[in-house]
């Protein structure tokens, strides 16, 4: 799940930067999605560990 809102919002902030359409929000939210994801990424392993 999170890894397609990542690829969808990743689709976004191409589109943005070629059309420049919203691009300081798509920005923001793909930051938003990166951080997420190294979230997601360390709770996974820390789980892993016990």
């Amino acid at each position: 799940m999170l890894w397609t809102i990542a690829g969808i919002l990743l689709v976004l902030w191409i589109l943005g930067m070629i059309f420049n359409i919203a691009g300081g929000i798509i920005h923001f939210l793909l930051i938003v999605a990166a951080v997420l994801i190294v979230v997601q990424l360390v709770r996974g392993r820390a789980s892993g560990r016990s």
